[in-house]
């Protein structure tokens, strides 16, 4: 949208602040907010900030960044209404010489996607985001709102809070395909229509931030913490993926007489993918608590494989119907809703074109149940598992060159610099478990 279209706009809707957004090294939503009469010139010029004192951005001595509101993310955010109404963009962030900053995430997103766009590729994405809705009892943050199951009725709290979700996001250009109760009390999942990487990550830092907002002004907690409840369902944030044509009408995945309906294409993609998640993992599933939800038992897939059927798998190939071989995707399941969308979806898209690139062929499907194979089985199958702390999955992407190239230099080295300090912060750490068990033991 131009620049006088969208002041104009701003203008008849009365619009008194502007709420500029953009997203940490971590994923965490951070803003700046401006009177409207300083839009224009930020529209022009750019706003300056101190870099330093973000997460894993400049260092002090190289600390002055600037903001670039993106046009096509202008939208009212509808809570904020009080002496004025709001509205807000998300921006780009770029260095003093008017380059993109390296340390941008959504940079990442935005120069992978071009690699795509040379091959004459669009990706799509499609994730979908569960999460837990807890009441506020003294200290006690998690206690889940109701005691539901997987496609239960919501408590009424539960169903107002959800409408009251919904509603908000469709202020911000989203549209919510589905909504529904997951396996854990309290526990839910949000999916909106797939599109473009930059796009859909974009939707899912949004999406965050109003479940958050809305929770809070009910007077609850919500969290997309992996894994919040001892032996309860985890929470994860599945990603269907395809791959269309430039033009974004076709879809390059799907093949008609394929027994998966998958093309050439697909398997490389998915090739590629396998072979990279080790090191992927510490992206894709970037907390200490991440490897709590990776474990046997909760749906959560442990094993590198991939199947159509097979809800234990890596990867999964929905069906797809030939009438509607635009759905024709696959799905990785490690994902958890923690992770830096702009990070997860760049590092997918950098290693599935390498496997196109270097015309990889995947394993062979496995259909059968993973969890019930004995180490034998697994051997003879092939089959490896995903990393299992976030030590492991550090140590794996240490030695991935491609998705260190993905990152870049300077943000890989940021990133490794801190998740390797949050490992060292918890393996310190004395538990209550390990008072319980030891205490009175030794």
């Amino acid at each position: 949208m131009e620049t006088e279209k969208i002041l104009k706009k701003i203008k008849d809707e009365k619009i008194k602040f502007i709420s500029l957004q953009f997203s940490d090294l971590l994923g965490a939503i951070k803003e700046i907010i401006i009177p409207v009469e300083e839009l224009e010139s930020t529209l022009e010029y750019g706003l300056w900030f101190d870099g330093s004192s973000i997460e894993g951005f400049a260092r002090i001595q190289e600390s002055d960044l600037f903001l670039k509101p993106d046009l096509n993310t202008y939208s009212n955010i509808p809570w904020l209404t009080e002496n004025g109404k709001t509205s807000r963009f998300i921006c780009d962030i770029y260095a003093p010489d008017g380059k993109p900053f390296e340390g941008d995430p959504r940079f990442i997103l935005k120069k992978t996607q071009l690699e795509a766009k040379r091959m004459g590729f669009q990706y799509n994405v499609g994730p979908e985001l569960e999460f837990y809705l807890f009441e506020k009892q003294n200290e006690n943050k998690t206690i889940p709102i109701d005691t539901g199951s997987y496609f239960d009725l919501s408590s009424y709290d539960g169903y107002k809070v959800i409408k009251e979700i919904i509603t908000a996001l469709k202020s911000f250009g989203i549209n919510v395909e589905t909504s529904h109760h997951e396996v854990g009390g309290g526990q839910y999942e949000i999916d909106f229509n797939y599109g473009p990487a930059i796009l859909i990550a974009d939707r899912v830092l949004t999406l965050k931030y109003t479940v958050k907002k809305i929770a809070q002004m009910n007077n609850l907690v919500a969290t997309f913490m992996p894994k919040p409840i001892m032996n309860a369902a985890g929470s994860g944030m599945h990603v269907h993926q395809s791959i269309f044509d430039i033009s974004g009408r076709k879809n390059l995945f799907y093949k008609k007489n394929d027994k998966y309906n998958l093309s050439k294409i697909s398997y490389s993609f998915l090739a590629g993918q396998m072979k990279h998640i080790k090191g992927m993992s510490a992206i894709l599933c970037p907390t200490v608590n991440s490897y709590k939800r990776l474990v046997s038992g909760f749906e959560a897939p442990v094993y590198i494989t991939w199947a159509s059927m097979n809800r234990s798998a890596l990867i999964r190939v929905p069906k797809c119907f030939e009438e509607k071989n635009e759905s024709s995707r696959i799905e990785l399941r490690c994902p958890d809703p923690s992770c830096n969308p702009y990070l997860a979806f760049a590092t997918m898209l950098k290693t599935g074109l390498e496997g196109i690139q270097n015309n990889l062929t995947p394993p062979k499907p496995v259909e059968e149940n993973v969890y019930q194979f004995d180490n034998k089985n697994l051997n003879i199958n092939h089959i490896n598992t995903l990393p299992n702390s976030l030590y492991e999955a550090l140590e794996e992407l240490k030695k991935d060159k491609i998705i260190q190239e993905c990152l870049g230099g300077h943000l890989f080295e940021k990133y490794i610099n801190i998740k390797t300090k949050e490992w060292n912060e918890f393996k310190t750490q004395v538990t209550p478990w390990e008072i319980n068990k030891y205490l009175d033991t030794y």
